[in-house]
């Protein structure tokens, strides 16, 4: 998709309209065991997920919520088209066509025809979302699409997504600890995390999927860029790849938060800073969730890439 995401603002905007009158019963609906905020989703449009056919140069991006797909989709966008070097005329066709095929921010989202109208777009197709390996299309895998998988570790994740939960419409509010407790089940749109990441753990050997830590792009930001950018196969100088780290930088998107993501930016980009889980876990749910790591994820692959040990322990 494009790197202007003004779409995604009036996206939102008919969203909060949408669920401002739903009850905390009534902003779920559960989808083959997983639950989905109904004023974004629908049965039907999973239903007819299985019907997009996936392109060989598509560049997905998979991530559970909250764990930083916002600014990684941004970061995509603009390394995709900076590598493409399209003129500020084939910028404008681009966005025009997403604006009139009605494009959402997931690929999940939407109505159930818009896969036939993703046919209309032309390569490379930046594709986000927020599923599991399970639930994603069988043609990503068939037809070898590349997959960036994004992960972060699992204290920081509840703790955003909490917040989040709590200042959009279109999920119920939560007192902490029900949601800590709701998180730890399962119980929250997309379901288990930790089902998500061991998903994920069994395609650490593909060669078409490349698996990234939120905490790691953190940390040397250019580094990180460089990595994606050879795994998609993208053209860039040190000079773009700079200019693109400098543009993505926590503070420029939340800059713009109110341009990209309207009255909802400052949901979308709270504090981008690694360790907020100390603000809010006690010292035994912090331990109930070492205990549930240590059971599910810890000595896979995926685990080792989350260093746990050194994001998640005091």
């Amino acid at each position: 998709m494009s790197t202007n995401r003004k779409h995604v603002a009036e996206f939102l905007e008919n969203v909060s309209t949408d669920c401002a009158q739903l009850t905390p019963e009534e902003s779920y609906f559960s989808y083959k065991g997983v639950l989905y905020p109904i004023s974004v989703y629908s049965q039907e449009t999973f239903q007819a997920l299985e019907t997009f056919e996936a392109r060989k140069d598509d560049v997905i991006l998979a991530g559970y919520p909250k764990t930083g797909t916002n600014w990684l989709d941004h970061i995509l966008n603009s390394l995709e088209s900076t590598a493409a070097k399209y003129t500020d005329e084939q910028m404008k066709k681009r966005i025009a066509l997403e604006k009139e095929l009605e494009m959402t921010p997931r690929l999940e989202g939407g109505d159930p025809d818009k896969f036939k109208r993703m046919e209309k777009l032309p390569s490379q197709r930046v594709i986000i979302t927020h599923l599991s390996p399970h639930s994603l299309p069988k043609s990503i895998f068939r037809n070898k699409a590349k997959v960036l998988v994004l992960i972060r570790n699992p204290k920081d994740t509840m703790v955003s997504y909490f917040h989040f939960t709590n200042n959009m419409f279109c999920f119920p509010n939560y007192k902490w600890d029900e949601f800590f407790s709701d998180f730890m089940n399962g119980k929250v749109g997309y379901g288990s995390y930790f089902d998500h990441l061991v998903q994920w753990d069994n395609y650490m050997e593909d060669e078409n999927v490349m698996v990234i830590s939120y905490e790691e792009l953190k940390e040397n930001l250019n580094l990180g860029l460089k990595k994606i950018a050879k795994f998609f196969g993208f053209s860039l100088t040190e000079e773009e790849i700079q200019s693109v780290a400098e543009k993505s930088s926590f503070k420029a998107m939340k800059e713009k938060g109110s341009e990209t993501h309207g009255v909802h930016g400052d949901v979308f980009f709270r504090k981008g800073i690694v360790g907020d889980w100390k603000s809010l876990l006690s010292e035994s749910q912090s331990q109930e969730m070492d205990r549930r790591f240590e059971e599910s994820v810890a000595g896979t692959k995926i685990g080792a890439k989350l260093k746990y040990e050194v994001y998640c322990k005091v």
